[in-house]
This record gives structure tokens, C-alpha cells and sequence, in this order.
């Protein structure tokens, strides 16, 4: 009877602090901060997809003797530069190794933006059907890459949300739960000048 009696406070104080934990966010954070990694990995598995596919679109445009061979340097380089970073978890926590990690998926991005607006001068590659079934492929990844992308942002703002709120915020200062970067536009600048428009003939 003397045992049960010292169990039981032990016993009440777990569902106590359980409780307590619950009705502050402890668990919504678990499962928020499972719910965004889940959604890196896919980002991580389309731009890995796409890095794929890129030799093989160099191999293939280079059959092309014409070709500028500085645009296929360029893309090469930009792969192996976003190919070469280390995304380990902890990158979701590091706004400047994320930074870094999209400012490369970005170059990448733009190299082979340009590596297609140049193969359009070439009807020989054009028509080559090996190109056209691997550009038909990177075109699907990018829109892969774009829905991972806008899972992992929905992910990411619902934790940050709860991370800013009120009780919660105070959970994650004990639990050293900080909110995580996102992604963002890299040429806001650009983008966000008007575009210039001109029906004069020249």
C-alpha cells in the first residue's frame, strides 16, 4: 500500500506534464517540424532528378559542332556547384546555408533556361529526337520542382506561424524551436519594375 501511495504522484505528474505539454504546442511542433522536412526531401529528390538529366542534355547538344560551347560550360559548372553542397537537416535551420543552397538550384536553374532559348537557333538539335524527349523530361521536373516547392512554403509558414504565436512562441523559446527560412524570390528587384511597354515601330 506504501508503494502504491509514492506511485501515484509520479503517475500523476507524467499526464500532468503531458497535458501540459499538449496545450502548448509541444506536439504541434513535432509534428510540423516532421511535416516540413518531409517536404525538403521531396525538393531535395527533384532538383537531385533534374541534376540527373543534365549530362545527358550535355552530351546530346554537344553532338551539335556549332553549338556555343561557352553556354554548355556554364551549365556544367552550375551543376556541379549545386550538385557539391552538403543539405544535410540542419541546412533548414541555417537561413545562410539555405540562402546559399538556392542561390546555386537558381544559377543551375537559369543556365539551362538559357541552354534552351539558344538550342532553338538549331533545327538540327531541334528535331534530334533524344533532345526532345530529355527537354520534354526537364520541363516536367521543373514542374515537380516548383510543386515541391510550394508544399515545402506551405509547410514551412504553418511551423513559423505557430513558432510566432502566443502560447506557443513560448514553447519554442524553452524548446529552442526558432522559425525556419523559405524560399524567396532572388531577382525581386527585376521583377518588380514595370515592364517597359513600347508600340512604336521601329
Amino acid at each position: 500500500m506504501r508503494l502504491s501511495y509514492f506511485r501515484a504522484p509520479a503517475w500523476l505528474a507524467a499526464v500532468v506534464m503531458t497535458t501540459l505539454l499538449s496545450g502548448c504546442g509541444y506536439n504541434d511542433f513535432q509534428r510540423l517540424d516532421e511535416q516540413t522536412k518531409s517536404a525538403w526531401s521531396e525538393v531535395l529528390n527533384q532538383y537531385q532528378r533534374r541534376a540527373d538529366l543534365v549530362p545527358n542534355i550535355v552530351a546530346t547538344v554537344k553532338g551539335e559542332a556549332k553549338f556555343e560551347q561557352d553556354t554548355l560550360t556554364k551549365v556544367v559548372e552550375a551543376r556541379a556547384k549545386a550538385t557539391s553542397m552538403q543539405v544535410t537537416p540542419e541546412t533548414l535551420n541555417d537561413p545562410q546555408a539555405f540562402a546559399k543552397f538556392q542561390a546555386a538550384q537558381g544559377e543551375l536553374g537559369s543556365a539551362l533556361s538559357r541552354l534552351m532559348v539558344v538550342s532553338e537557333r538549331y533545327p538540327d538539335l531541334k528535331a534530334n529526337k533524344g533532345f526532345s524527349d530529355l527537354r520534354v523530361q526537364l520541363e516536367g521536373t521543373e514542374n515537380r520542382i516548383t510543386v515541391a516547392r510550394n508544399r515545402y512554403i506551405q509547410a514551412v509558414q504553418e511551423y513559423n506561424v505557430l513558432a510566432r504565436s502566443f502560447p506557443s512562441n513560448l514553447t519554442a523559446m524553452v524548446f529552442s524551436y526558432a522559425t525556419k527560412p523559405n524560399f524567396s524570390v532572388q531577382n525581386e528587384a527585376a521583377i518588380s519594375a514595370p515592364p517597359v511597354v513600347d508600340f512604336e515601330k521601329k
